[in-house]
């Protein structure tokens, strides 16, 4: 059995901001540690493991390739180490402090009110904050930490994501600039998508994401053309009024974002469009737990998910 003692997290901790920083002043400063502290850490670890895992000259700080790979092989486990303790702090201290809760479009629509009431009542101590996304990115923030959790459209389907319950449902319609040929129809069907042009996203959003929302193709497999790539609900509403294009919305865009130059067509054949509570697995907090707890309490009384 090998009897080497492991290092303590706190040089842990200090290899991977030097890691990141690649300088002993930067890393001092952002620690509030001295510099001659940092750099005695590193010599310490490095002869503890037997090898150097920074190269040093006057001018820089550079990783050796044994320390890439210890960076690569820490990072995950002090994150996750990192996440169960912030975990079992909440949990001790009851749900207290702030909830960031990140909302697509309308959010948890005529739901949204019923879940903020519950959960405020239930928990005074804790604040809510709410922050736009916005489709281009819809899980960035999350994943970022910026949110604690998400009201997104699915489907999500992301190995480090938990989807909770579905809030929301609707059908969805067409929306077209007003003059156009569509307008006067009493609904469409997604093989009408290959007769104009549709949008593409810009940004990070996944794939699989926008195609579900903006199809590729029609269902006997014609292809849709794809015109400019937007990142905004706005910009999209503007190019579909400027005549650029055509897109499938939720059907309480044309409740909330009505306006007189954009014709919404009942889209008969596509699938609902469902939002979801999302938040990442590794931080499974109280205040989480908290607002999923209230989510489904509001459901209860609600029948289920709100319904346009």
């Amino acid at each position: 059995m090998n009897s080497a003692r492991l290092p303590e997290r706190y040089e842990l901790e200090i290899f991977l901001v030097l890691a990141d920083e690649r300088h002993f002043g930067r890393t001092a400063e952002r620690l509030r540690l001295s510099q001659p502290r940092v750099s005695q850490t590193i010599k310490k670890l490095e002869r503890r493991i037997g090898a150097p895992l920074f190269e040093r000259t006057s001018r820089r700080v550079q990783l050796t390739p044994l320390g890439a790979q210890l960076r690569d092989d820490l990072q995950p486990l002090y994150q996750g180490m990192a996440e169960a303790m912030a975990r079992a702090t909440a949990t001790a201290r009851g749900v207290h402090g702030t909830l960031r809760v990140g909302f697509l479009g309308v959010g948890a629509g005529e739901l949204s009110p019923t879940i903020m009431d519950t959960f405020r009542a239930r928990h005074p101590g804790c604040e809510i904050q709410m922050r736009e996304t916005h489709f281009s990115d819809p899980l960035g923030p999350l994943r970022a930490g910026e949110v604690d959790l998400l009201l997104t459209r699915l489907p999500v389907t992301e190995p480090d994501l938990t989807v909770g319950p579905v809030v929301l449902t609707e059908p969805r319609v067409l929306a077209v600039p007003a003059r156009h040929p569509f307008s006067r129809r009493s609904s469409v069907s997604l093989e009408d998508l290959a007769r104009d042009t549709v949008f593409g996203i810009t940004g990070p959003a996944p794939g699989y994401w926008w195609d579900f929302h903006v199809p590729r193709s029609t269902p006997s497999g014609r292809a849709i053309p794809r015109g400019q790539d937007i990142s905004t609900f706005q910009e999209l509403l503007a190019l579909i009024a400027a005549g650029q294009g055509i897109s499938p919305v939720a059907a309480s865009v044309e409740r909330y974002y009505n306006r007189p130059d954009i014709a919404f067509i009942p889209l008969v054949d596509a699938p609902d469009t469902d939002v979801a509570v999302v938040w990442r697995t590794a931080a499974d907090t109280a205040r989480v737990r908290a607002f999923v707890q209230a989510t489904r309490h509001a459901l209860d009384i609600n029948g289920g998910p709100a319904r346009f």
